[in-house]
């Protein structure tokens, strides 16, 4: 449980709202918050160490594109996070139609009996239904409910809402301020992808190509290469800038605040949550693992700190366009759109994961002192072509990176092979330590 300042620095509304009366003895450590939009990445989610995760089923959610959860899946992926400690959060977050009340109150009937932990809502009638037909249910309130101030959260506490996702438009000074004078629960994103409007709240997708943002279909058309077209030459198109590539005016660069674990931490934010419902698992493993390092860190000796180049270089590795702090601190260029839609990153290293250990072989060369060594043979789902000869990495949940030189690929049939193609099993010995859903990849 957070412990909060005795007096609120804001308005006061009235007693009710008065913050605890326990003072700050030591920093309150944040849930690291991730994203499973299927189960392969739930599995992932939980490996690399986040401590809640958010997912979806396959309705009422804003990501109806990344896969998500049927309902005996949504079962048995709250039966395996409880099992590893790690809660779930489910989200219902579209803005409703009258025509869908019906569905609504079947679906939260139904969640009731998955069990997750919270559920994630925006829209005030879902959650006036939620009220009735799960009382006992914790709900938290999804960023697009537009949370910009103390007495906005406030507001939502006095409902009931156990926790608030706080807008992306805030700064940390603003955070602070609610996460400090309120007893309801903070969230904010640290890291992904940032939605060109106002909380997210977009309407280019419906007007452009019929898909509403706000019912979990968009089209992402900020992404989009924009040119300008004459009203009286209708046919000939004109770049809006010096640019080969063209114009990407509405790209928002991607949000980035491992250099400042200290000041989300010091802003008492219940929960740091990653975005990225759709990416892949190359990315949330990189991602997951390198803010819980981060954390971690920080709370095994907050005096000495430094933010580790090894994390910077971590998340370099992943797809990405150029990174920035959002609207943290206030810095105008941080909030510039990304106009060259330029991607950074190693795209192309990702080679697959570690599905088991089949067999461990002791190293019997006692000629150079080096008979502790056990090789041992793993199965990898491979996603890209892995040759002979290949240097790769195999990403753990924690320390560095572990290279070496392929020597040797086997089929499943355990006949040498010199390139294993995508979407096929292979078997690697490698001398090292690994486990099951480390990440593998080629540099």
């Amino acid at each position: 449980m957070k412990k909060h300042p005795s007096k609120p620095e804001l308005l006061t509304l009235n007693t009710q709202y008065t913050a605890h009366d326990i003072q700050h003895t030591k920093p309150f450590k944040p849930e690291l918050l991730a994203p499973a939009g299927n189960f392969e990445k739930l599995e992932i989610a939980i490996h690399y160490g986040a401590d809640a995760v958010y997912l979806a089923g396959k309705d009422f959610s804003l990501r109806n594109f990344s896969g998500n959860f049927t309902d005996a899946q949504l079962f048995d992926a709250v039966t395996l996070a409880h099992q590893h400690n790690v809660k779930v959060y489910l989200a219902c977050n579209i803005y409703s139609r009258n025509h869908e009340q019906k569905q609504l109150e079947a679906f939260l009937t139904k969640t009731g009996r998955i069990g997750p932990d919270a559920i994630i809502i925006s829209d005030p009638g879902i959650i006036y239904l939620a009220k009735k037909i799960l009382p006992n249910m914790d709900i938290h309130l999804s960023t697009q409910a537009n949370t910009t101030n103390l007495n906005a959260a406030m507001f939502w506490q006095d409902m009931g809402i156990k926790r608030v996702n706080l807008a992306r438009e805030l700064s940390i000074n603003e955070i602070k301020q609610i996460s400090s004078d309120c007893k309801i629960e903070t969230e904010t994103f640290v890291h992904g992808a940032m939605c060109v409007s106002y909380s997210g709240r977009c309407l280019l997708s419906s007007f452009l190509s019929g898909r509403d943002s706000n019912r979990g279909l968009c089209s992402h058309p900020c992404r989009w290469k924009y040119s300008v077209v004459e009203e009286l030459r209708p046919n000939e198109y004109h770049s809006l800038m010096e640019d080969d590539r063209g114009s990407y005016i509405f790209n928002s660069k991607d949000l980035c605040m491992i250099k400042h674990i200290p000041d989300l931490i010091d802003a008492n934010i219940t929960s740091l949550k990653i975005e990225g419902r759709m990416k892949g698992i190359n990315y949330l493993a990189s991602v997951v693992k390198t803010y819980r390092n981060a954390i971690d860190a920080y709370f095994d000796k907050p005096d000495t700190y430094e933010t580790n180049p090894e994390w910077l270089a971590e998340l370099y590795q992943v797809f990405h366009r150029e990174y920035c702090t959002g609207f943290y601190f206030n810095k105008p260029d941080e909030q510039l759109p990304n106009y060259k839609n330029i991607h950074q990153g190693k795209i192309h290293s990702f080679i697959g994961k570690i599905i088991n250990c089949t067999k461990k072989i002791q190293n019997q060369d006692h000629t150079k002192n080096n008979s502790h060594i056990t090789k041992q043979e793993y199965t990898i789902g491979i996603r890209n072509k892995l040759s002979v000869g290949d240097m790769i990495e195999v990403l753990s949940p924690t320390g560095s990176p572990k290279r070496t030189k392929i020597k040797t690929i086997l089929d499943i049939n355990k006949n040498c092979i010199e390139s294993a193609q995508p979407n096929t099993i292979a078997i690697l010995k490698l001398e090292m330590q690994c486990r099951s859903n480390d990440i593998v990849r080629k540099i």
